[in-house]
């Protein structure tokens, strides 16, 4: 069974530094997108960075988090992180780690519904 298990979440004051990790086990094959989203109350999911491969690692960042964020992947350690320099009040959300089994390229990178594995969560609170 699939499992995304994130941490590294917490609360910090504006202009911070947080850094999210998210470890995957239980897929024997392999995951050919993985991301991050988030959540904000009353919000849509959203998503904020996304890696995937194709004859190198791809990334991909949403706007509102480039130059800000970082993600990165560890495949020996099958971890996912995704570190978060100069956060902001509208950063505060829930970040979930996702990952897409299928290899055929998503219409949209950051849409949820592309994304069949999903962690449980990790609540960040940036403070103004």
């Amino acid at each position: 069974q699939v499992q995304l298990v994130e941490s590294g979440g917490g609360s910090v004051q504006a202009g911070g530094s947080l850094r999210l990790s998210c470890a995957t086990s239980g897929h024997k094959t392999y995951m050919h997108y993985i991301g991050w989203f988030r959540q904000a109350p009353g919000k849509e999911r959203e998503g904020v960075a996304a890696i995937w491969w194709n004859g190198g690692s791809m990334i991909s960042y949403a706007k509102s988090v480039e130059g800000r964020f970082t993600i990165s992947q560890d495949k020996l350690k099958n971890t996912l992180d995704l570190q978060m320099n100069s956060l902001r009040p509208e950063d505060t959300a829930v970040y979930y780690c996702a990952a897409r089994q299928s290899p055929s390229v998503p219409s949209n990178f950051f849409d949820p519904s592309a994304y069949n594995y999903w962690g449980q969560g990790t609540q960040v609170t940036v403070s103004s």
